[in-house]
């Protein structure tokens, strides 16, 4: 990549940092609050590189054997951290266990129990967030919680999750609809900070602190409405440059 290259995802990357902090301050919060995932789906070694270069340490991928096999490359020089943020097939939860820090990405029991399993062969616990489906969208994953009525059914699956020894369940994340319009995605981050707080006081032996929600079109909107977690690609490294892993088409991770 040419200097202009490097320069730009530098700047870019800067450019995001000082807008989390702002809009962490105009919401009253403090931008130590708010993780920046940078997201490197579709985008070669390089451009990864040059990101560590710029500073970033925490990286998001959507299918398990692209991250995969960017962490085998990249090692884990400079402390970096790697999230699972994509859709996850049964199987490939070994390789997510294997290979990955934390996932944003568990929607559904049946889910949970092949994580648990191959975290204790792994020998580790594997931090995750509970993905909610705040839309209604049948193109997005993650439990049924758009309608609130089906909120305490939810209740059920979490609690049992909470026992499962080998996961840490550290909150939610959500994937707001797009629109073109970021002040339109507010009511889904809102009642995603709903449903957590709800949480809080009917399973209060979970961990309920991590809300991941808000992409680059709408981060500043969902950092004001709690998001702890703010997955962000394109605003940093421009557009994906390569394809996916021709055999992970037929779903994500």
């Amino acid at each position: 990549m040419d200097l202009a290259g490097k320069a730009s995802i530098r700047e870019n990357y800067e450019q995001v940092l000082e807008q989390i902090s702002r809009s962490a301050r105009r919401a009253g919060r403090d931008a130590s609050e708010v993780k920046l995932v940078v997201v490197t789906k579709g985008h070669p070694l390089e451009v990864v590189q040059e990101a560590v270069e710029a500073g970033a340490r925490c990286f998001g991928e959507n299918y398990a054997e692209e991250g995969a096999a960017k962490i085998g490359a990249l090692g884990r020089a400079g402390e970096l951290e790697w999230h699972m943020i994509g859709h996850i097939q049964s199987r490939k939860a070994r390789i997510v266990c294997e290979h990955f820090d934390f996932v944003h990405s568990l929607d559904s029991w049946k889910l949970a129990e092949r994580l648990d399993r191959f975290a204790a062969e792994t020998g580790k616990a594997l931090p995750v967030l509970l993905e909610c489906n705040m839309s209604g969208e049948a193109s997005k994953f993650g439990w049924r919680a758009w309608d609130e009525e089906n909120w305490p059914a939810l209740e059920t699956d979490f609690a049992r999750i909470l026992e499962l020894a080998n996961l840490e369940v550290r909150g939610l994340m959500t994937m707001a609809p797009f629109f073109f319009e970021p002040e339109s995605a507010r009511p889904y981050f809102r009642n995603l900070r709903r449903l957590r707080n709800q949480l809080v006081r009917r399973l209060p032996g979970g961990n309920w602190n991590e809300l991941s929600m808000g992409m680059s079109g709408d981060y500043e909107v969902a950092i004001q409405e709690g998001a702890t977690m703010v997955r962000i690609g394109t605003a940093i490294l421009g557009a994906r440059q390569i394809a996916i892993v021709k055999n992970e088409l037929g779903g994500s991770g």
